[in-house]
């Protein structure tokens, strides 16, 4: 027999062991994100350089945080986190795009990408949760409203190197 908390929710039509996948790809998608940003900004190059590293950095630690947030929701329904690195490859949403090429603008885009999977997999979760688990829900809700602040945080940059660079922004 499960706490209190987890007879609720399942008595609302959550399956936890559906809900514990859900969060560990969740899970495996934040510490994908966080590498991605931390070595990406490690390896930047380009005009603005140090404003994308700032940023890349910045959302780093946030990935981390929405990481730890994850995880101690996993723990508190009795599940099982993810113990080892690689099985965050097959279990992971929106994947990893290594940094391979340095480039500020490549690394935005790239991470635009992740954000924009990121967004969807939040949302999903939320939906799934919906006056069902409000405790998760409302972690969803506050992660996503992080990854879409990130998301226009490096659409502004991509915006900013286009105009430094005097092209037109394409709509």
């Amino acid at each position: 027999m499960g706490t209190k908390g987890r007879q609720i929710i399942e008595a609302r039509g959550i399956k936890i062991p559906e809900l514990v996948k859900l969060l560990n790809k969740a899970f495996a998608d934040e510490w994908l994100a966080y590498y991605q940003y931390w070595l990406g900004a490690k390896v930047a190059m380009g005009i603005p350089k140090e404003a994308v590293v700032a940023e890349l950095l910045q959302h780093a630690t946030d990935e981390l945080r929405h990481a730890g947030m994850v995880a101690d929701r996993i723990i508190q329904l009795g599940g099982t986190l993810l113990l080892e690195p690689k099985a965050w490859y097959e279990f992971t949403n929106c994947g990893y795009e290594k940094p391979d090429d340095p480039d500020v603008r490549v690394l935005l885009e790239q991470n635009i990408k992740g954000e924009q999977c990121a967004i969807s997999v939040y949302k999903h979760l939320m939906d799934y949760t919906n006056d069902k688990d409000t405790v998760t829900y409302d972690m969803a809700l506050q992660i996503m409203e992080d990854e879409i602040e990130h998301e226009e945080d490096l659409e502004n940059i991509k915006d900013d190197i286009i105009l430094m660079l005097g092209k037109k922004k394409k709509k």
